[in-house]
């Protein structure tokens, strides 16, 4: 049984001491693969090191996350900017808008996410969205593009968490869904936010180190874990765990293009 974890922070400073034991263990799990989206200009490094260490099966991304659109936000965008210009990315993210911790920075969130997906259709690559308590804006900044667009822009809302219009909407405008964790949550209630949105749409993802399933919620997260939620969406879908794999896996190829 082969899983792709299409989202994925190891490189972070929480796997700093253990990073290998932690690949190993995902590996035996089945996961073989982790797409690694990026955050501002200082994790580029620990992104770039883990990517080399791990060719293939580490793969990382470029973008500024809604959360660091901070004053310096222009030329955080410059780096992202000079990274597409620097080699060939499967994606660009993860960006998107957050509006849960603050919005002193709304228009720039705003302003950073429009420039951001023009860059990936320029270079014809997907998008990874970010959308927490902005999960309607989101879907309206990419139905503006889809519109205008021809539906050229393609690409996952992360840890999807919305209700089952906002599963539908996203699906319609030919996005795929990110699930992840929330899914093993008791009172979430995204069970019955996706359970007619056919496998199709989704992809597996951990957020490590954040949003582990049950029975690790609270704890680290790590890649190993994504066969609970592989698990709880077959048990949501009615369907052998080995056919939430094979189709997860086949969708995460079709976006990611690897």
């Amino acid at each position: 049984m082969q899983l792709i974890d299409t989202h994925c922070h190891l490189y972070s400073k929480e796997f700093g001491r253990d990073i290998e034991e932690v690949i190993q263990r995902a590996e035996k799990e089945g996961v073989t693969k982790f797409y690694l989206p990026a955050i501002d200009s200082k994790c580029q490094e620990a992104l770039l090191t883990l990517e080399a260490r791990h060719p293939g099966k580490c793969v990382g991304t470029t973008g500024l996350h809604p959360c660091h659109v901070k004053a310096d936000w222009e030329a955080e965008l410059e780096f992202v900017a000079s990274e597409l210009g620097r080699r060939s990315w499967v994606a660009v993210g993860e960006i998107g808008l957050d509006f849960y911790w603050d919005r002193t920075f709304e228009k720039e969130q705003y302003a950073a996410f429009h420039r951001q997906i023009e860059w990936a259709l320029r270079d014809r690559i997907p998008i990874v969205i970010h959308s927490r308590n902005s999960m309607q804006e989101s879907i309206g900044v990419v139905r503006e593009y889809q519109r205008g667009g021809g539906g050229a822009l393609r690409g996952i809302f992360h840890c999807f968490s919305g209700d089952a219009a906002a599963a539908a909407a996203i699906v319609d405008l030919g996005f795929y869904l990110g699930i992840g964790g929330v899914l093993t949550y008791k009172n979430s209630g995204l069970a019955e936010a996706i359970r007619d949105i056919p496998l199709e749409w989704m992809v597996l993802e951990t957020d490590a180190p954040y949003l582990a399933p049950v029975p690790f919620r609270g704890k680290r997260n790590e890649s190993a874990y994504l066969r609970y939620v592989a698990a709880k969406l077959a048990e949501v879908k009615g369907v052998t765990v080995e056919e939430v794999a094979r189709v997860t896996t086949e969708n995460a190829q079709k976006i990611f293009g690897n």
